[in-house]
This record gives C-alpha cells, structure tokens and sequence, in this order.
C-alpha cells in the first residue's frame, strides 16, 4: 500500500473487477464498508475506469487502455538505439524478445544492412524450446515453471544452471540450422528476468562457441536496459 488512503481503495476496486464485480461481490473481496465501495466504483465509472456490463457488474473500462497505450514502452524506447550499438560493436544482427506463455516475440530488433544474417523481423514468434534466448527466459524461472516445458526443449536444466552461473546463453544451430546466437538477461527494479537481448548470425561468422567472442558485449547492453 502506497499510504495514500482513498488511491490505495481505488486500486484495489480496479483489481477486484477485473473478471467483474457487482456491488456485493466488490464489498467481499475488498472488504471495503459498501458505502464507501458503492462510491469509489461510481467515481471510477465517470472516469471510465470502470464500465457496467449487461448485467450491472463493473468491468475494467476503456480509459485503462487508452493511458497504457499512450505511455511510451521506456523498455522499447531505450531498447532501440542500444540494438543498433550491440550491433555496430559485434557485427551481428539484434534483438530483443519478451516471454509469452510458451513463446517468446520479437518486440524490437536491429538488422545488419548487408552480407549473411539472420533476419528475425519484429513481431517474429519462436518457441521457447530452442535459442539462447528462450534459455534466459527460462533460467531464472521457479523449477514448477520450468519442468513442464524441458521435455521438449533443445537444451536440458544443466544448461540452464549454467546460464544462471555465467549470466549469458549461447546456442549453435539449435533453433535453426546454420544460425549462432549469444543473449543475456534483462531484469527489472527487482532482478526479475523480464526479457532477453540477442545478437544472432551464421555459425560461419559467430563460430561454434559465439560466447566467448560477444558476451561480454550482449551482457553489457542487458545490464544497461535493466531496472528501467
């Protein structure tokens, strides 16, 4: 709780009406008096922060949207000009991948302008099963997280340990043949892992352990991304 008595109320309504709310259910999972219930919601609702559905429950409204997508992404913003050094500093084509469930996208990247690489356009959707990318998104997560997926992946948990000793991942034709990759955490405030920057190219270019040569480099430029 922020201190701030009548935003901390206000908050917790929002949370409670997420899957809907009527009156009476708001006043069991806040545990607010129902007066004071019944009058943040109605306040929330001018503001269209909460809207009424067909059956007079409240619901997350339109305006929560509407401030989230007007705030720029700071992760993305920052992300974009440091890609485009990781890439100018290693030669090899960026990227930067956030989890989603069993996937991992590709929400900004920075392409070399010739010669062999590895295209991976933005908005690209690969597994978590192969990459060093999905290495990272995967090491730091709890053991329950985990297990359920490893059966299908690439790598095995040894190697995720390994990735949490060292802090970065490599991997050699295993997503695709042919392409090498090195990519290393980006944690926020907390040290929570919440996405992964990448550098990828040929095995021909980035040789059968592409870590040695880029780590450093990638790891640099996810400690410089992380905590924003």
């Amino acid at each position: 709780m922020s201190g701030v008595g009548v935003l901390d109320k206000a908050v917790v309504i929002l949370a409670a009406c997420v899957d809907g709310a009527s009156l009476a259910e708001l006043v069991d999972r806040t545990k607010l008096p129902r007066a004071t219930a019944h009058r943040l919601a109605q306040a929330l609702e001018i503001h269209r922060m909460l809207v009424r559905d067909t059956q007079g429950r409240w619901r997350p409204g339109p305006r929560l949207g509407e401030l989230a997508n007007a705030a720029p992404d700071v992760l993305l913003t920052a992300a974009e000009p440091l890609l485009s050094a990781l890439r100018d500093a290693t030669g090899e084509s960026g990227q930067l991948y956030l989890r989603r469930a069993d996937e991992r996208i590709c929400v900004a990247a920075a392409e070399r302008a010739s010669g062999l690489r590895d295209t991976v356009p933005v908005g690209s959707v690969l597994p978590m099963t192969a990459g060093s990318a999905a290495q990272i998104l995967l090491a730091w997560e709890p053991p329950e997280a985990v297990m359920p997926l490893l059966p299908r992946c690439k790598f095995t948990g040894r190697t995720l340990a390994e990735v949490r000793r060292r802090g970065w991942a490599q991997s050699v034709a295993e997503r695709e043949p042919g392409v090498a990759s090195v990519s290393a955490p980006i944690r926020d405030r907390t040290g929570r892992v919440i996405a992964a920057i990448s550098i990828s190219g040929p095995i021909e270019r980035l040789g059968r352990r592409p870590g040695e040569r880029h780590a450093m480099a990638v790891v640099r430029a996810g400690q410089r991304l992380s905590g924003l």
